[in-house]
């Protein structure tokens, strides 16, 4: 199924697509997409999609989770993307935590920071997570997944990089996580490591990539980040970008007020966000 919340900021519903794309109402079924829901994915076995209430497709789409607890992300997963960043693969993947509050949804606007110089872009696969895992094994640890999105892992380089300490104060910004257009579960996909994903600026491609050339993939990841945290229904890993980041580029490409980002992942989606100054 492919889950999704729509409406004004703050006070989205839930809802799912119906066989024709149609977004119908979920919110007399549950009462949101959130870790509660997705944690136990019973309530929608022999669900009549069809006999849902229809929502009008011009509603906003919120963020296709709500009440992340955390936004989790790994840095440096495509060996590709390491190396137009100057960068070694690491020998263990690198974590990050995105500030919740980074989230929004797919197609709002991304906003520059005030100082920012150096605002990119990042098309990741995100990882929704629907059982409490601890201590999982790689061979299990998909069965602790609820579903996938697209995650637009918005960046900003002189802070992340240049600002000293931790990638986190350039990773957090307002704005900075667009997740959705939709949660699609697990059964949908059939192998997450065989996905096409691309992004464009302005209608020009950037980034053309398919996760199979991750480093680190979903199993492993999952198992891996069980060893150091309990994972929780609801929350997001967003697991890396391959090349074609603004970065990248000689000179460095980067975000400017009236750009548009456009992005998608196969069977996921896509994104489309505005540019704007704070």
């Amino acid at each position: 199924m492919k889950f999704l919340r729509y409406g004004p900021e703050g006070a989205e519903k839930p809802g799912v697509l119906d066989g024709a794309g149609r977004i119908r109402d979920l919110s007399g079924v549950i009462a949101d997409i959130s870790g509660p829901a997705i944690a136990d994915l019973a309530w929608a076995d022999g669900l009549e999609i069809e006999s849902l209430p229809a929502v009008d497709s011009a509603q906003r789409l919120g963020a296709c989770v709500a009440g992340t607890g955390k936004f989790i992300c790994i840095g440096l997963n495509y060996a590709d993307h390491a190396a137009e960043s100057g960068l070694e693969v690491p020998p263990e993947p690198v974590i990050f935590m995105k500030a919740t509050s980074a989230i929004t949804g797919p197609n709002d606007n991304v906003i520059i920071p005030r100082g920012s110089v150096a605002t990119d872009w990042e098309v990741e696969l995100g990882v929704v997570i629907g059982k409490k895992a601890k201590y999982v094994d790689q061979a299990e640890a998909l069965d602790h997944v609820a579903g996938y999105c697209v995650v637009n892992d918005v960046s900003e380089r002189d802070f992340q990089a240049r600002r000293s300490g931790q990638w986190t104060k350039g990773k957090s910004c307002d704005s900075f996580g667009p997740i959705g257009p939709w949660l699609v579960t697990r059964d949908e996909i059939a192998n997450p490591q065989n996905l096409k994903m691309w992004l464009t600026v302005n209608g020009v491609t950037k980034q053309n990539g398919t996760t199979e050339t991750m480093v680190y993939g979903v199993s492993y990841l999952v198992s891996y980040l069980s060893q150091f945290m309990t994972l929780h229904p609801g929350d997001i890993i967003s697991t890396g970008t391959p090349p074609g980041v603004g970065l990248g580029f000689k000179p460095p490409q980067y975000l400017k007020p009236g750009d548009v980002i456009e992005l998608g992942i196969e069977g996921l989606g896509r994104q489309k966000q505005m540019v704007v100054a704070d």
